[in-house]
């Protein structure tokens, strides 16, 4: 099995969306009620395919938590729901938490204040060494996968905006890095906590 997949680049962290597809998980929906609210009552208001591609992705990522942290992204504020969904991005995709890892973090040693389009680059070059699928992603692949992480860290607040992409980490919210360390998992606590 590969150790990165691109699916990441179906969509960012998309807030609004990920709260519905929450609350639907929420009633532990069958197959069949689950069709229904995407597609027949189109809870995420998008074209067909689009709604069935979103839903999918973020049903994947949620489907990475527990109840509790369904909970949060559909009725908690916005900063807790936002961490929640990054913390869920992560778990699902370890091309994000490697570069929060091995880019975002090194940026922020070396006092860097930029994110540039080279590290990138430079990240993927490293990836395929790890993981030699990553060699065969086409252009236009990598392309989408930076413009979807990017997107990510500004709607995380770990960028300022996707055109500057000027660093600026927040401070982990303290109900997300308890929730991480009650899973157990210290790995995506120390990619989304650059002081830890």
């Amino acid at each position: 099995m590969s150790l990165y997949h691109a699916e990441i680049s179906a969509g960012s962290l998309m807030p609004a969306e990920s709260r519905k597809v929450a609350q639907l998980l929420l009633t532990q929906p069958t197959p069949a009620q689950w069709d229904a609210a995407i597609q027949d009552e189109n809870i995420l208001q998008k074209s067909a395919a689009t709604a069935r591609r979103q839903a999918h992705l973020i049903r994947k990522r949620l489907e990475t938590l527990d109840a509790k942290g369904w909970e949060w992204v559909a009725y908690g504020d916005t900063e807790l729901c936002v961490q929640t969904l990054l913390a869920a991005a992560i778990r699902h995709s370890r091309l994000l938490g490697d570069f929060l890892c091995d880019v975002y973090a090194q940026h922020l040693r070396q006092l860097e204040r930029h994110l540039s389009r080279h590290s990138w680059d430079a990240f993927l070059a490293d990836c395929e060494k790890k993981d030699p699928t990553v060699a065969g992603w086409a252009d236009s692949t990598r392309s989408k996968l930076f413009e979807v992480i990017v997107r990510i860290l500004t709607e995380a607040k770990y960028l300022d905006s996707s055109r500057t992409r000027t660093l600026t980490p927040p401070l982990l919210h303290p109900q997300v890095s308890h929730y991480l360390l009650t899973l157990g998992d210290r790995k995506t606590l120390r990619w989304m906590d650059y002081h830890a």
